[in-house]
């Protein structure tokens, strides 16, 4: 039986993914509210299992550097498949707020064996996404620690030397990069120096 952690921001959700899961052959470990609390989960996890892609914020600052979890994330967003690649995860999959239960109890059992799972109308967006040449921006502003990673970006640096610059890993800047191409709507380091310049963000 695999063991579930579910993180939900609110009590609702926690509920309503418990009950969810009621007839799933799985064991749920416990349903917190944030990913910093997992810390203090002492029982060993195979699966979180995410509400919503704002439980990912602390993601790149709690997983550890040796991938130990499989995550299943609740999003309609398929480029949220980005920040998950650029987690320390085993596997990782996403699907549709509106799962049912049998198809969410199938996911989690394919994350645990190390699977990548897509909803099919996820997957389908996501590989159009992929055969178009820019990618709409999604309007939301960089935040601080990206506008930091976008100007070491814009020098020259690899991860490798933003993550020694920043004093955090590599894997967190894969995670503020992937997050700041979604943002501004592109798919590559160039686009996003040139893009962002073109913004005022940073200055060449």
């Amino acid at each position: 039986m695999i063991r579930v952690l579910i993180v939900a921001p609110t009590p609702a959700l926690r509920a309503g993914l418990r009950a969810l899961l009621t007839a799933a052959n799985v064991e749920i470990i416990d349903a917190i509210g944030s990913l910093v609390d997992l810390s203090g989960i002492a029982a060993d996890i195979d699966v979180i299992l995410a509400a919503d892609e704002s439980v990912l914020a602390d993601a790149d600052q709690v997983l550890a550097e040796e991938p130990r979890y499989a995550a299943l994330l609740l999003s309609d967003d398929p480029r949220q498949a980005d920040v998950l690649r650029g987690l320390p995860l085993t596997a990782w999959g996403i699907l549709t707020h509106d799962v049912g239960a049998a198809e969410l109890a199938a996911a989690l059992h394919a994350v645990a064996q190390g699977l990548i799972v897509l909803a099919p109308n996820l997957a389908a967006r996501l590989l159009q996404a992929r055969q178009s040449p820019v990618e709409e921006p999604t309007g939301e502003p960089l935040t601080a620690r990206e506008r930091d990673v976008l100007e070491l970006v814009s020098q020259g640096l690899s991860n490798k030397q933003i993550a020694q610059k920043l004093h955090i890993s590599e894997h967190t800047v894969k995670f503020h990069l992937s997050s700041l191409f979604a943002k501004l709507g592109v798919s590559s380091r160039t686009e996003a120096v040139n893009r962002g310049a073109r913004q005022g963000i940073i200055t060449l």
